[in-house]
């Protein structure tokens, strides 16, 4: 049995067709179905139903999809550990963040690890954060970079930082002078908020119906820049992360009072997994990065 038959399993219980799943992988369907065959014959019992329209997984086939799917996140923590190089001349590192981090703290990080180890190739993603830890319990990433509460019980969590959320408004916006205004004055303001696949919009809905809060939502934005640029050009504002203004020329970030949400940023990895070099030396930059960001939110 190769590492191969269980990635053309693996694709057809995903897909519950082969046609798809050899779309997918790239080959033919009768070489697949050869391939399935195979792995069937070695295993002495059927793994697909095929009686039906659709193809199922038999009762071994999904006991089977266990060993099976730890078995190819085994194998690819094997090969990394072989081409993992301690001096960081070499190596790679799968890497997704939800969106609000992108402008003020991941660009920064990203741009000083690749000057200190410019060997390392880096995959970057943006993605809501349960499709981070879905992607991270099946080794598809390394780290990732989201907000508590974590939901699986596969990863461990790092702090990073605690950031708040402030009313984020152009130059020109009759509040711009302000420090910090009372939280109540969010009734009188028009928002531009992030949609509702996003995090940090469900973490606002949620503390503002706890606070009694209605705001009036008069535009939604599935894109952090969009937002931003609506802000620099009317005189709506919008809440996010208070570090996104200093990023960001011609906006001010106003403190609210009492503060509306503060939130814990982590770093997420798998538990137990081989950890290679570049992680490891991310999770310490991270670190650093965020001592940095930390201490400027606090003055």
């Amino acid at each position: 049995m190769l590492s191969r038959h269980i990635n053309y399993f693996l694709a057809v219980a995903e897909h519950g067709s082969f046609t798809r799943a050899a779309s997918a992988l790239h080959v033919s369907q009768p070489a697949l179905s050869q391939q399935i065959r195979q792995l069937e014959e070695s295993l002495g019992v059927p793994l697909f139903d095929r009686s039906g329209r659709t193809i199922r997984l038999t009762d071994a086939g999904e006991v089977w999809r266990q060993y099976a799917s730890r078995a190819l996140q085994e194998l690819g923590a094997g090969k990394r550990a072989i081409h993992d190089v301690a001096d960081l001349t070499r190596g790679s590192l799968r890497i997704a963040v939800t969106p609000t981090f992108t402008s003020y703290f991941i660009g920064p990080l990203m741009a000083d690890f690749y000057a200190r180890y410019p060997g390392i190739t880096l995959q970057l993603q943006e993605m809501s954060q349960e499709k981070i830890e879905d992607l991270l319990c099946r080794d598809e990433l390394d780290v990732g970079i989201a907000f508590t509460p974590v939901h699986s019980p596969e990863l461990e969590a790092i702090p990073l930082l605690t950031e708040s959320l402030a009313l984020v408004v152009a130059q020109h916006h009759p509040l711009a002078a302000c420090e910090h205004v009372a939280l109540s004055r969010l009734h009188d303001e028009k928002l531009v908020l992030l949609s509702a696949e996003f995090a940090t919009r469900e973490q606002i809905d949620h503390y503002c119906e706890k606070a009694g809060l209605h705001p009036q939502v008069v535009i939604e934005a599935n894109s952090i820049s969009a937002v931003l640029e609506l802000i620099r050009r009317t005189s709506l504002s919008t809440l996010l992360p208070a570090a996104i203004a200093t990023q960001h020329e011609g906006l001010k970030a106003i403190s609210l009072a009492p503060p509306l949400l503060k939130r814990t940023a982590v770093l997420l990895r798998r538990k137990n997994s081989w950890q290679t070099a570049a992680a490891k030396a991310f999770l310490q930059m991270a670190l650093d990065k965020c001592a940095v960001v930390g201490g400027n939110e606090s003055r």
